[in-house]
Formats: C-alpha cells, structure tokens, sequence
C-alpha cells in the first residue's frame, strides 16, 4: 500500500508539474503518446515517449539487481529492498533537479527529471512484481480494481485478499491526492513526499526483511 502511495504521488507531480505526463502509469502514459502523435504534437510526444523509455530502462535495472526468481520462500526477498533502494536513488535526484529549478523546470531539464521519475517507477514495478501478491501492481491498479469489484459482487469472503486490495486503491488515489496539495501549497516539496514514504518502506524492509 506504501508503495502505491508512492506511485501515486509521483504520478500526481509529473502529470501537474512535468507537463502533463505519467511516468508511473505506463497504460495512461501510451494513450497520450498516441493522442500527442495523433495530433502532431512533438514536444508532448518527446515528454511521454521518454517516459516511456525511462520505465523500461528502470524495469530492466529492476530485473537485473532481482536476478532470476529462485526456489526459495520469501515474503519479502532482500533484493527487492536492494532494488527499492537504487529507486529512491533516483527520486532523489530527481527531487534535487526539482529543488534546482525552483519547482519549474525548463525544456533542458524537463526531460531529464521525467526519465529519473519515471525510471525509479519501472525499478519499483519490477521490485512489485517479484512479490508476487495477487491481482496487486503498485503502479497501475486497474486489474486491482478489477479483482475488488468482482470479490465484493461475489460477496467474497476477506480471507480473498480483497480488503488489501481495496487498500491498494485507495492508497494511489490518497497519494495523488496529498501530492497534489503539496504541488498548490509548497510546490518544491512536492517530490518529497513520495521519497519519504519510500524511504520508510526501504527502512522498514531492511530492519524486517535482512539477508540473513
């Protein structure tokens, strides 16, 4: 549920502060590649297409610091912390190119600080998809919402796992929320916000979760 905070914090600065991107949710993102190339809109198609770029890369880190899944049980495998932690590396810096540009970034800085935002999400939905929790991603929650709605039709018991999902969704929806106050009231702290919550997960996850 953190971690979905997270993405929607980050979502909720690129978006109002990014000119109008996504860099967590890749789905939204790809619709407006396409609407920005269907209208011949360059500059929007450069800011989602590096988006684009930037969450592949960051997957691809993601996948190489997990490794290959292994045959043993983990409720929480020591290098998804190790991989959470190089993205808070990277919201890091993207919130000192933030701070930098006093919270209005222009063209020359623009795309750099989406392609950090949106690279330390595809770490994060790499590091989300090694544990495994059913019908739960923390940086795009459709199918998510999907599952609640069919368990809660069904009337289906707790013990399904709905609860935690429903928890999911709201907490992307909460982050957007806070982030976006943040962004009206003290814009240069906006950034802080999802780093800070991703800096309990990564310090909670190392007390709990060690490599022993």
């Amino acid at each position: 549920m953190a971690l979905t905070f997270v993405a929607g914090a980050v979502d909720a600065t690129s978006y109002l502060g990014l000119g109008r991107v996504f860099t967590a949710n890749m789905t939204g993102n790809m619709v407006l590649l396409g609407l920005a190339a269907g209208r011949i809109q360059g500059l929007d198609a450069l800011r989602s297409g590096t988006a684009f770029v930037g969450f592949a890369v960051g997957v691809a880190i993601g996948a190489r610091i997990l490794g290959r899944a292994t045959g043993e049980v983990h409720f929480w495998p020591p290098r998804v912390t190790a991989a959470l932690s190089v993205e808070a590396v990277l919201l890091a810096a993207m919130a000192v190119g933030w701070l930098w540009a006093d919270a209005q970034p222009e063209r020359r800085w623009l795309e750099v600080l989406i392609a950090l935002s949106a690279g330390a999400m595809g770490i994060q939905s790499a590091a989300a998809q090694r544990l495994a929790v059913a019908s739960v991603s923390t940086t795009f929650v459709t199918g998510t919402l999907t599952s609640v709605i069919s368990q809660l039709a069904l009337f289906g018991h707790p013990a399904t796992g709905w609860p935690l999902r429903a928890g999911v969704v709201l907490a992307l929806t909460i982050g957007a929320a806070v982030d976006a106050l943040v962004l009206l009231h003290a814009p240069v702290l906006a950034p802080l916000v999802p780093l800070l919550a991703l800096a309990a997960v990564v310090a909670i996850a190392a007390r709990y979760f060690s490599t022993k």
